[in-house]
């Protein structure tokens, strides 16, 4: 760079300088003079020659070697095309900056004011969207297996699960027992279902579900006879179990008692006797007394009921603890007096079974449309079964065929059992519900015992967040709009200054 001019950085441009303007002019040589803000006057600072293929860069102060001379530049006279030109780059970069010391602390305050509100404004306890636990069930009967996978709020209520049937699966061909000659069988039988069971259930919750197989009378009586065939059985359908991702909790031969007061609890819990869920969205205990239970399986009966009486056989009686609540149940299982067996003693085979107190007066009711509101309507509908012959019950029933022949006994001891076993009479009969579903649940113990199983499961603690109120919310989300748009406005004015200084 070579200076071509004066030194003196407050001099008044005189006419020796307009001279030297005029010169630099001619010779097409760049050249520049500054407005000293300070003296209010316009000063003749010094020329310059700039090498051509440097950028021109308006920001940067005029120096010679002695440092800045002119250290408060506002106007830059420049050639351009020929002629002179005002260039007031300096000069809006100057009132772009005066901006900036004016809006930044506008804009600190008012972050610092959302601030000040996010932290004074009143918030509640806001718990994120329930989840939900998952139980597996296998129901091996000595018939028939099924596999039911149940749900429940993972915070529970009173230490015990709402617990909700999410789907069901009926494992094809006979019960696990039925394969005591061939066990690996009875575990392969089982996987069709558990691969549906995998598919149901939401795959972050595989590892922490518990899957429970319980075993009944079938297996009971399997375990009387041959107790070796009878671990080998659930030696195979536990190994099957546990190639499965879920958290297997074992598989057990369940005692009458078990299965009598399981099945207690399905029928209460499904009927609203312990819990119920209210108009306003809450559950709350109703507690205005329990419901007897009777069971009619396939190698056992059993019958349940909540008493106050003292209970002469200590084996007979179980004390329950559900949603916060105690009970005192008088239960008794009659092995051995379970359809299959009955009709065993008749026919000295096993004949597939079915849930026989229901089916039993089902098939009177809506096959053979006979009423059965009393003791005497069964015993009416029994007969009625017994004395119509084969070509009668076919052209009412061609689909049931293969069960036909089993409707005369099974009715036959269905009353028995009633009138003469339990002691039903005319005027309790009509307290006796049939029933195979409630809403969408099967009735029997698996629920019952999913539901007495969640009182060992811990509880998950819902997540608590924090919240405010939704026009606090609105208010903040303004504030916060408007500091973003501020200082896009600032960030774009400066840009603009900038843009503007540098193209002139």
């Amino acid at each position: 760079m070579t200076t071509l001019g004066a030194k003196q950085s407050d001099a008044i441009l005189n006419p020796t300088g307009i001279s030297l303007i005029a010169t630099m002019l001619h010779k097409n040589l760049p050249f520049k003079l500054s407005y000293n803000v300070a003296m209010k006057r316009i000063c003749f600072v010094t020329v310059y020659r700039y090498d051509i293929h440097q950028p021109y860069a308006p920001s940067q102060p005029m120096r010679s070697q002695a440092g800045p001379l002119c250290p408060h530049p506002s106007v830059l006279l420049v050639r351009r095309a020929g002629a002179l030109a005002a260039l007031r780059g300096t000069q809006k970069l100057n009132m772009a900056n005066k901006f900036l010391v004016v809006c930044l602390p506008i804009l600190i305050c008012l972050v610092g004011l959302i601030g000040i509100l996010l932290v004074s404004l009143p918030a509640r306890d806001v718990g994120e969207k329930t989840k939900f636990k998952y139980g597996v069930v296998l129901d091996a009967g000595s018939s028939h297996t099924a596999l039911f996978v149940y749900k429940w709020p993972a915070d529970k209520e009173n230490d015990t699960g709402i617990v909700t049937e999410h789907s069901m699966c009926d494992v094809q061909g006979p019960g696990i027992s039925s394969y005591w000659q061939d066990p690996p069988k009875a575990g392969k039988s089982l996987e069709e279902c558990l691969n549906q069971a995998v598919r149901d259930i939401p795959a972050e919750r595989h590892v922490m579900t518990p899957i429970y197989l319980g075993a009944t009378a079938g297996m009971r009586l399997l375990n009387w006879t041959d107790q070796a065939s009878s671990d080998k059985v659930l030696d195979a359908v536990s190994a099957t179990i546990k190639s499965y991702p879920f958290n297997f909790r074992g598989a057990k031969i369940l005692s009458g008692q078990d299965e009598g007061v399981f099945g207690w609890v399905t029928a209460n819990y499904l009927l609203e006797k312990f819990i119920k869920y209210s108009w306003i969205g809450q559950w709350f205990q109703p507690r205005k007394g329990t419901l007897g239970a009777m069971d009619l399986g396939g190698a056992s009966t059993q019958i349940t009921f909540e008493t106050t009486d003292k209970i002469e056989n200590f084996e007979d009686e179980v004390n329950l603890r559900l949603y916060g609540q105690s009970y005192r149940v008088y239960t008794h299982s009659f092995l051995c007096y379970g359809r299959d067996q009955v009709l065993m003693r008749i026919y000295s085979k096993v004949i597939k079974a079915f849930s026989a107190f229901f089916y039993t007066v089902d098939f009177m009711r809506t096959v053979m449309k006979l009423p059965v509101n009393s003791i005497t309507d069964l015993d009416t509908a029994t007969n009625t079964i017994c004395n119509s012959t084969w070509d009668e019950l076919m052209a009412k029933a061609p689909t049931l065929q293969k069960l036909l022949n089993s409707y005369c006994p099974t009715a036959n001891f269905v009353y028995e059992i009633i009138s003469r076993g339990y002691k039903f009479t005319e005027d309790s009969f009509p307290n006796i519900s049939f029933q195979k579903k409630a809403g969408d649940t099967s009735i029997g113990w698996a629920l019952g015992y999913m539901l007495n199983l969640t009182n060992m499961i811990p509880a998950e603690q819902p997540s608590i967040l924090k919240g405010i109120e939704y026009n606090s919310w609105v208010g903040v989300i303004f504030l916060f709009l408007l500091v973003i748009l501020l200082s896009l406005g600032l960030l774009c004015t400066f840009i603009r200054f900038k843009k503007a200084g540098q193209s002139l």
